[in-house]
């Protein structure tokens, strides 16, 4: 089975190198992404391929269902690092819609460690009990929680020190929202980026 992973990266490189003999040299100078972008580990949603963009063009950072947590020092390097060093001007949050944490958040079950990962979920779900409730199913539920997190993530980056330090220094950086939808493979704006834009 690993085998069969080598040979199809075999194929895969040799594939690349027909189609443009330069596309190794290129991408190995290539790293100057503009974006930083913080989404769900889930082998479905990966961040190069939905947006189209070529390796070295995204700096990624991936958890179970894309969460900030403050005290991630390995999501706060990686924030750290891409707006100190890449001096990335966008930081994307990206939820996706039938995302695993969002339903083992909910479902009332008890799943181990990952249950303290996702009790910010389960924060916003609870203050949000009323709007949740009155939706006619369980998938609707889900899909507003999933908006819910996402928008509550980008104010949870907002706040921290890494974000603050660097727009007092003038760095001229914005975050934002989205949601992928699985069933369409289309990514939606939550119209949560800040700073706002002014005008």
């Amino acid at each position: 089975m690993l085998n069969e992973l080598f040979a199809k990266n075999r194929a895969w490189s040799e594939e690349r190198r027909r189609d443009d003999p330069h596309y190794f040299e290129r991408l190995s100078n290539l790293q100057r992404p503009q974006y930083l972008w913080i989404g769900c580990s889930d082998s479905r949603v990966p961040a190069n391929t939905i947006t189209g963009l070529e390796p070295g063009e995204v700096f990624v950072h991936r958890n179970v269902a894309n969460l900030v947590h403050p005290s991630d020092l390995n999501l706060l390097s990686v924030l750290e690092y891409a707006i100190d060093v890449w001096e990335v001007s966008h930081v994307i949050v990206c939820g996706h819609y039938g995302c695993g944490g969002i339903r083992a958040a909910l479902d009332g079950e008890r799943h181990g460690i990952i249950d303290h990962w996702l009790q910010p979920i389960r924060d916003v779900a609870e203050r949000n009990r009323d709007d949740l409730d009155r939706l006619p199913n369980l998938t609707s539920r889900l899909n507003l929680v999933c908006e819910m997190s996402t928008r509550n993530q980008v104010a949870r980056l907002e706040r921290t020190p890494i974000v603050q330090w660097a727009w007092k220094r003038g760095k001229r950086m914005r975050i934002h929202g989205w949601v992928y939808g699985l069933t369409d493979g289309l990514i939606s704006d939550l119209q949560c980026s800040v700073p706002a834009l002014q005008g």
